[in-house]
């Protein structure tokens, strides 16, 4: 374990570098799953006949596949299929867009369901349209409920990015392994820095959750 070797300067701005790429692949990724999510949330909430059907078979097929899967599928067989050459950035967006979305979609689903019929029909009743009680009375409540397990939704998917390292993303992971390649002694140093790295942002994030929880309880 060669701590002095691997915590060189330059090593370690070499990972700040890879981490930046997490993060920002991870801010993203976050912002497109999140609106993908509530959008399939509601549409699976709505019961349209035979649409929300099928969407709800496309979602639990998607939840039932291991992200490693999705992101090699995405990068070399659907976008070059589809005609897209695109970064292999652009590709993890891509495939943890589609499997996050899914996973938050059910998130979004089950917080709608939570809330009591009875008001769904006090609302109606009182002349609001569907698209009115969907907006003032179930998403204000839902949001409360949804938002714990949406956070450590999101720590997950930033957990997730490291599996991006398949794909050759240049994220903090694919940096570790070219430094711990060039110097096997360092293996350890490099990949606990990594872990603190994960570790303060992951639990400043499980604070957020842990925090909303409670104040919603």
């Amino acid at each position: 374990m060669d701590f002095l070797s691997a915590y060189t300067p330059s090593n370690l701005l070499y990972l700040w570098e890879g981490f930046q790429v997490t993060l920002l692949l991870a801010l993203i990724a976050i912002i497109c799953s999140y609106v993908v999510g509530i959008v399939l949330g509601i549409l699976r909430y709505a019961k349209i006949p035979v649409f929300s059907r099928v969407l709800g078979a496309a979602v639990d097929i998607i939840r039932c596949l291991p992200l490693l899967l999705i992101l090699f599928f995405t990068h070399f067989v659907l976008l070059p299929e589809l005609g897209f050459q695109v970064s292999p950035f652009v590709a993890a967006i891509v495939a943890l867009t589609v499997f996050e979305g899914a996973m938050i979609s059910e998130i979004i689903r089950s917080g709608l369901n939570s809330i009591p019929k009875g008001q769904i029909e006090a609302a109606r009743s009182s002349g609001l349209t569907y698209t009115q009680t969907l907006r003032a009375i179930l998403i204000p409540q839902a949001a409360r409920k949804m938002m714990p397990p949406t956070v450590s939704q999101f720590i997950a998917l930033l957990k997730d990015t490291s599996l991006a390292v398949i794909i050759t993303l240049p994220e903090v992971m694919h940096h570790a392994r070219i430094l711990s390649a060039h110097n096997s002694n360092s293996v350890f140093a490099i990949l606990f820095f990594v872990a603190v790295m994960y570790f303060v942002v992951n639990f400043a994030l499980s604070k957020i959750a842990k925090k909303l929880e409670a104040k919603h309880v």
